[in-house]
């Protein structure tokens, strides 16, 4: 579950890289480097299982999502402008998310937090593949299919972690290992993002 965060750390690097040197908007180049720091905290979180780095692995989930639903809504502006309410918004939910969820600890309010601004950035890029850049569906299509496949396996993992972790140890070491899928969810939701990213 650690190593599998590389997903999240190594593809974004090379994006930002990218984005910096075709001199790409700062919003590409942010949500890079978003993507990077989910890879990061979620490393440390599970190489150390403590509350600080979960920290580190939750909230950075909400702070990218929130870079990617401003990059998804300004994909249509002047370059090189800023949208300064809508940034408003973003900080304001990102603060307000961080400063509840620190006080409340509750997980399930994370995933609620989380599972809406996914759903807003779906609904939105939706919209663009459908109606104004068709051409663009195959990549927001992959995009979708793999993170969802990766939220479908975390939930198996969740549901069935017991059963899953019995039959693991009756398995040889190499299959019990591809059967993590908790590690699954990371690699898959890791590449959906970054595609999400280029589209």
């Amino acid at each position: 579950n650690t190593v599998s965060n590389l997903i999240f750390i190594l593809p974004p690097i090379y994006g930002a890289i990218q984005t910096y040197k075709d001199g790409l908007e700062k919003r590409y180049l942010a949500a890079y480097l978003c993507l990077t720091a989910v890879g990061l905290g979620s490393w440390c979180f599970h190489m150390t299982l403590k509350y600080e780095m979960q920290l580190l692995d939750e909230l950075p989930m909400i702070y990218s999502c929130c870079v990617f639903v401003y990059c998804l809504y300004e994909c249509f502006k002047y370059k090189n402008t800023v949208n300064y309410p809508l940034l408003f918004v973003l900080i304001t939910y990102s603060v307000v998310v961080s400063i509840v969820y620190l006080n409340l600890k509750e997980p399930v309010f994370h995933q609620v937090m989380y599972g809406t601004l996914v759903s807003i950035i779906v609904l939105r890029s939706v919209y663009i593949v459908l109606w104004v850049y068709p051409w663009l569906r195959g990549l927001g299509y992959t995009s979708l299919t793999v993170f969802l496949m990766g939220f479908f396996l975390w939930n198996v993992d969740n549901i069935f972690c017991d059963k899953l972790r019995a039959l693991r140890e009756r398995m040889p070491p190499v299959v019990g290992a591809v059967t993590q899928f908790h590690a699954w969810w990371h690699i898959l939701t890791g590449l959906g993002s970054y595609l999400h990213i280029l589209l």
